[in-house]
């Protein structure tokens, strides 16, 4: 399943993009959004059934994840047209993995402390150097 996630991750930008020519980028974001939520709430309905009862003890910052779907979503389909696929791509991975690297150090939003180890942070500086490379090739 990650595997077609991350499949699914690089055909997304250039598919938004298609729409983005209309002349809007946020009305591109908008129907990915909404298509998505209208297959989510069947599958939901479906499968699932959870009460939305069972989110009231949640804390604030749990709500705020759409808005980050919402930036990439719409920062993608605007930047892969002009940046080219790989370059997006690859600048959005290292940004991940250095807020993944702090993220785990830290143990923020819940997650258990994961320290930075020397080779982690090769990787990640292995992966930055890929931009570069990308961006120049």
């Amino acid at each position: 399943m990650t595997i077609l996630a991350g499949i699914g991750v690089a055909m997304q930008p250039p598919v938004n993009g298609t729409l983005a020519r209309s002349g809007s980028v946020i009305l591109a974001a908008l129907i990915s959004f909404a298509i998505g939520t209208v297959i989510l709430l069947g599958i939901w309905a479906t499968l699932d059934r959870t009460s939305p009862a069972a989110l009231k003890d949640v804390p604030w910052w749990a709500w705020t994840g759409g808005i980050y779907g919402v930036i990439f979503v719409s920062t993608s389909a605007y930047a892969a047209p002009r940046l080219g696929l790989a370059s997006m791509l690859t600048i959005a991975i290292a940004a991940q993995l250095a807020a993944a690297l702090v993220i785990d150090h830290f143990g923020l939003i819940r997650l258990p402390e994961n320290p930075v180890t020397p080779m982690k942070a090769f990787g990640v500086l292995l992966v930055l150097a890929g931009v570069i490379l990308v961006r120049k090739g």
